[in-house]
């Protein structure tokens, strides 16, 4: 599993350039499953992603974590992040999770992250979606459940 965490200021999801997520302070999370991701990968994930302390504090050291701040979420699923480019020019995804299992994990995980976040926004599984955001820092964080 991976999640690719961004500290915003803002973010959105527009699908069609309809709205149907959208954030102010908080993480952006892009999150790719891979086809051996199970919830207990999905459990430490959401845990470590919650834990994290990247938000700065009143010296300007990073120290707080979202909860310390208030913050929210909009997750997005994407599978791309399971790109394998080692052969080629074109990206092969066989490392990617089949859509019902990645799914399946992707709501899991919004339902856990709704347990400790009260504002949890998405975008929508298998959509062409748009996503906009003002990165602050910028500040970007990958976590990959083969390195916890």
């Amino acid at each position: 599993m991976r999640f690719v965490i961004q500290l915003v200021d803002n973010a959105d999801v527009k699908i069609e350039g309809k709205t149907v997520g959208e954030i102010s302070k908080g993480y952006m999370v892009l999150i790719g499953i891979g086809h051996e991701d199970n919830e207990q990968i999905a459990d430490k994930m959401v845990k470590k992603m919650l834990g994290l302390r990247i938000f700065p504090d009143e010296n300007g050291k990073t120290n707080l974590s979202l909860k310390d701040v208030g913050g929210s979420l909009l997750l997005i699923s994407q599978f791309t992040l399971y790109a394998d480019c080692r052969h080629g020019n074109r990206p092969g995804f066989t490392d990617a999770a089949g859509p019902e299992l990645a799914n399946d994990l992707y709501e899991y995980i919004i339902s856990k992250c709704k347990e400790s976040v009260p504002c949890v926004e998405k975008g929508i599984f298998g959509a062409d979606m748009k996503v906009g955001l003002v990165n602050s820092g910028p500040f970007t964080i990958i976590l990959d459940s083969d390195a916890l």
